[in-house]
């Protein structure tokens, strides 16, 4: 039993010395996307780029002097992708045409950041960053469900690079894909749509 204590209570100094040396802070997030649908046969439907809003919240937990932190967020993202059905026979017949899939998401993103911090003083002006984890999107809502259908949950591997100025405002530009399908069409089963996104976005941290 005191060989219990004894361990239980060096875990819990070693959590408190750990969380001492921490730092943690919320900010706003806004930003932007540029997505595209790709197709699994993409010769079968054709399809383009569309852009879409992004903002939400952003919390940011720093391991003090190494420059390892984690941060994670809740952002709704407008994920867009025109598709020509209208192009194809098959679809045009039941009054398809060419049409822009709209699907809106509460993401969750969950990122480990790095930040380059030894810049004997400029980080206080300038700091670069990058960051690469997991990203779940709960689907709110889509259109054309006569066309298409989607899981209500997705998860994309989400990676990117950045700065930081005056240790407060970061910007940043990364990427996300699909790790599962997107949607489904409903008149061809087999053929199905990941979410390759572009984006771009600014925090303000509170502190």
């Amino acid at each position: 039993m005191k060989k219990n204590a004894l361990l239980f209570a060096a875990i819990m100094i070693t959590s408190a010395a750990a969380m001492a040396q921490t730092t943690s802070r919320w900010g706003i997030t806004a930003g932007a996307n540029m997505n595209n649908v790709h197709f699994k046969q993409q010769d079968i439907v054709p399809s383009k780029k569309a852009w879409g809003p992004q903002f939400g919240l952003t919390g940011e937990m720093n391991f003090n002097g190494i420059g390892f932190g984690v941060d994670g967020g809740l952002l709704y993202t407008l994920k867009q992708g025109k598709v020509n059905y209208g192009d194809r026979t098959m679809w045009a017949a039941v009054g398809a045409g060419n049409e822009t899939i709209s699907m809106h998401f509460l993401d969750v993103p969950i990122h480990l950041k790095f930040k380059y911090n030894r810049l004997n003083g400029l980080e206080t002006t300038f700091m670069p960053l990058v960051y690469v984890g997991p990203q779940f999107s709960f689907l709110v809502g889509a259109n054309h469900r006569e066309l298409n259908t989607y899981p209500p949950v997705h998860v994309y591997l989400d990676m990117g690079l950045g700065f930081e100025l005056k240790e407060r405002v970061q910007i940043r530009a990364g990427y996300n894909f699909s790790i599962g399908q997107s949607f489904h069409t409903k008149l061809l089963d087999e053929n199905f749509a990941k979410n390759r996104t572009w984006y771009a976005n600014v925090t303000w941290f509170f502190k």
